[in-house]
């Protein structure tokens, strides 16, 4: 079928697609917007790096749902094991043994970081950062977990009281949570403590060891390695192992959330693996089962788990380590291995990196790309001199219009699914995407940036 085709016949059996459109719009919420206007596209069916809706149009995912299905769409091994293990064992309590729990736990050891070896399962990244700040703060017998502005940590009470967008506003002041403060992101395109690198010696960290020893009572540094929503935001080479020492002559615990840097989506199997360093605990979710079925891990260190040997392992829930989950973990990480996603993501790097880096010349609304693998940002502006955005936080709380989401109703209505967020674009394609399929996504964007041009200041 053709990438634009319409078909005139509805494809849901009993029901049209505009009778499923407003079903769901009357009866549902829309998760962080105002409910007013909210259409959501119903989708009918997906196969490798295309998604079909309801009236039969195919459209380009390009940026993996919520940058989280890395093995595309309808990959035959994950949902033969989602049918195996619904065969074999639908649930299991949580205190059994599975042969599903076993397999993966054994696969995990050979991808995750080096001496990440003790394992949580939970259903999100949500739930696995919940799980690092409880077992953090039984670990150290302290509280307080340092977290960074441009960050996203989950929704439940714990992890968005670690974020640090405007996601959590809404929540405060209670939202703020006992115990989480907040420090300066590593961001070298516009530095928030007014820095330039490579002259600043990686001031933004020293900021968070004075905070460390400043503060009483801190029991870990939460990072995302690589930034997700908050813009892809890759730090320089020197910052990961730099925190990695203060962390250790503090004693202070290194969180890594990898829920959307890792399996493969930066080039290596997790971010914290490109710049050789190990967090105390390590969180992640979406790609480790293709996001095919909900599964979250939180992975500790052996001396962590070595702890709780004589110390009382105060968490848990039904759904944990649930078998319909953990099949699905092993069939992803051996499609991975099969299809040598890590590596292929690595070599597309540079591919897209000067596709991207085209357009930042062509368009004077351009004011960074960054990115590692298959995970990248592209950021507007109104001006590149002063590097100011043509929308703010506030504007998204407020309900205020967004030039990125005028461009990506644009990009829409040409068949390319592009994740924005305030005032840049996520680009994270499937890990399958082949290069004609990153030169029509980068296209379809390139001819809608007009619109941005059209409002910079000179």
């Amino acid at each position: 079928m053709a990438p634009d085709k319409i078909l005139t016949q509805p494809v849901t059996a009993g029901m049209t697609s505009e009778e499923v459109v407003r079903i769901t719009r009357e009866t549902n919420y829309g998760t962080w917007r105002f409910q007013k206007g909210w259409n959501p596209l119903h989708i009918v069916d997906a196969e490798g790096c295309f998604i079909t809706d309801g009236n039969g149009k195919r459209y380009l995912d390009f940026s993996s749902q919520l940058m989280c299905m890395n093995l595309g769409h309808k990959n035959p091994a994950v949902i033969e094991a989602i049918q195996k293990q619904a065969r074999d064992l639908a649930y299991a309590m949580p205190g059994y043994a599975t042969t599903a729990r076993a397999e993966l736990s054994k696969l995990l050891l050979g991808v995750l970081p080096k001496g990440l070896n003790k394992f949580f399962f939970t259903t999100s990244g949500t739930d696995a950062n919940e799980a690092a700040f409880k077992i953090a703060r039984m670990y150290t017998g302290r509280t307080k977990i340092i977290a960074r502005y441009r960050s996203y940590h989950g929704s439940t009470a714990g992890s968005i009281a670690a974020t640090g967008d405007p996601r959590r506003w809404a929540m405060e002041p209670r939202g703020k949570g006992p115990g989480i403060i907040f420090g300066p992101e590593v961001h070298c395109y516009k530095c928030p403590i007014g820095h330039t690198y490579p002259g600043c010696g990686i001031a933004c960290a020293d900021y968070l060891e004075h905070m460390i020893r400043n503060e009483a009572d801190v029991a870990a540094v939460l990072v995302e390695p690589i930034v997700g929503t908050n813009g892809v935001i890759v730090p320089p080479e020197e910052y990961m192992p730099k925190l990695r020492r203060i962390c250790d002559e503090t004693g202070v615990l290194l969180i890594a959330d990898e829920v959307m840097s890792g399996w493969g989506r930066s080039g290596a199997w997790f971010a914290m693996d490109l710049w050789k360093v190990t967090p105390d605990i390590l969180t992640t979710a979406k790609g480790i089962t293709s996001a095919y079925v909900p599964l979250g891990l939180c992975a500790t260190s052996e001396k962590i788990g070595d702890f709780f040997q004589n110390h009382y392992f105060a968490h848990g829930h039904t759904y944990e380590a649930h078998p319909m989950t953990l099949l699905p973990g092993v069939a992803t990480i051996r499609e991975m291995q099969r299809l040598g996603l890590v590596e292929r993501a690595r070599e597309l790097e540079p591919y897209v990196a000067q596709k991207l880096a085209a357009l930042k010349t062509k368009h004077p609304s351009v004011g960074d790309v960054r990115g590692r693998g298959l995970f990248w940002a592209v950021d507007l502006v109104k001006n590149q001199k002063t590097k100011e955005p043509f929308n703010t936080y506030a504007d998204k709380v407020a309900g205020k219009s967004l030039l990125v989401d005028q461009i990506v109703a644009k990009t829409l209505g040409d068949g390319v699914i592009i994740q924005a967020w305030v005032s840049h674009f996520v680009i994270a394609p499937p890990l399958i995407v082949t290069r004609e399929e990153i030169d029509r996504g980068i296209d379809v964007l390139d001819n809608h940036l007009h619109i941005a041009d059209e409002q910079c200041i000179a």
